[in-house]
């Protein structure tokens, strides 16, 4: 095992540990930092259950290593939406019934939200795409569809 100190921006707070080197991001962050909102699925970058955002991107944190998060600003479920206030994403997933068990949920809200920066209005196709780096267990996938198409509508109903 080789030690490695990381420092990086989770979830808004700044905090620091020392890891080891050859773990994977998705254990750092649930070990060290107690982050459980990222999980560990298939550990091979199929399922998206593991995935954050790192400096605004999604990532497969079953792929990085900690080296990958050093000095970086990581963002997980449990800093996206409050139960008060969700993100457009989380409050139309629930509205369109689009998960059940939660284990695609961290892939498939940050992979409609990306979207959905980038393409304030996209087609089903565009979202099937978007979408398709992750695994859902439960559903057909249509309603993760009428979701990302409804998440859609309210960021452009708050923004107007």
């Amino acid at each position: 095992m080789t030690d490695l100190p990381i420092t990086l921006r989770l979830n808004g707070e700044d905090v620091a540990a020392t890891v080891d080197a050859d773990a994977t991001v998705v254990d750092v962050l649930r070990e060290s930092f107690g982050v459980t909102g990222v999980r560990a699925g298939c550990r091979n970058g199929d399922c998206g259950t593991c995935t954050a955002l790192v400096d605004g991107l999604c990532v497969k944190t079953c792929l990085q290593l900690p080296g990958r998060i050093d000095g970086a600003e990581v963002r997980t479920l449990e800093h996206l939406g409050t139960e008060d206030d969700p993100h457009p994403v989380q409050q139309a997933f629930l509205e369109c019934y689009s998960f059940q068990c939660g284990f695609c949920l961290p892939g498939m809200t940050f992979a409609a939200s990306a979207l959905l920066e980038h393409i304030p209005d996209p087609t089903d196709e565009e979202i099937r795409d978007a979408l398709s780096g992750n695994l859902c267990r439960c559903t057909g996938y249509q309603n993760f569809v009428r979701g990302v198409r409804r998440a859609g509508q309210i960021r452009r109903d708050d923004a107007g």
